[in-house]
């Protein structure tokens, strides 16, 4: 996990295959970095075959376009976030009033970050679709966060990549920012059904350990 001033990265070897996986980019500006990090691990640039983007906001795309250029990689999301990502529509935010605070504060921490460049999607995603990353991926679709929000379901080993339907900042809660509250209600309680050991999130502490049991305790109160 690489975490940034605003949201987290994460690299995940491929076991039984050559190669790495990125879940998500960071803001812009952060391709450098990723890659550091990554040689850290003995990986080269065109060692990382895929990048999932779990939703389209600018603290999970913000560098894509930069590392799907560095490393050749493919690019994977969500069918609903695809012309979003690609530039070709806009994503205007959609606030609760209690959220407008939060999302100010987050929009000051931002200035002088740029824009996020369009980047290719070489894959959309949805329901029943499967990735081969030397174990079984089941992409999980979650709506509710943004249209196209995906999580992925490592089966095999129990891990769950929840993109920002779920958060741990400071307790395990849903997600802000959501652009229909229900749905993503509705996804947060998909994904405690899951039983899944380690949850890894957007926003926040992993849960390693123990993770379905915490994520349903939360669905329950959820309303």
């Amino acid at each position: 996990m690489m975490t940034f001033s605003v949201g987290q990265s994460y690299a995940v070897r491929l076991p039984g295959a050559e190669g790495w996986a990125l879940v998500d980019t960071g803001l812009p500006g952060h391709a450098e970095r990723i890659l550091d990090e990554l040689a850290k691990l003995g990986a080269r640039p065109e060692d990382v075959r895929e990048i999932v983007l779990t939703h389209s906001h600018i603290d999970h795309v913000g560098s894509a376009a930069d590392l799907a250029a560095a490393t050749g990689a493919r690019v994977l999301a969500g069918a609903g976030d695809a012309a979003v990502i690609r530039g070709a529509v806009p994503e205007p935010p959609v606030l609760e009033d209690w959220e407008v605070p939060i999302y100010e504060s987050v929009q000051t921490g931002l200035v002088g970050v740029p824009a996020a460049r369009p980047c290719r999607v070489d894959r959309e995603l949805g329901e029943g679709d499967v990735l081969d990353w030397g174990e079984e991926v089941r992409v999980v679709p979650v709506p509710g966060h943004t249209e196209g929000s995906t999580a992925l379901h490592l089966t095999r080993s129990g891990v769950l990549f929840t993109g920002d339907t779920i958060a741990n900042v400071g307790e395990l809660m849903l997600g802000v920012f959501n652009v229909d509250r229900p749905r993503a209600v509705a996804s947060f309680r998909r994904q405690s059904t899951l039983g899944v050991q380690t949850a890894c999130f957007g926003h926040g502490t992993p849960i390693v350990g123990g993770a379905g049991e915490a994520l349903k305790a939360v669905a329950d109160r959820l309303s």
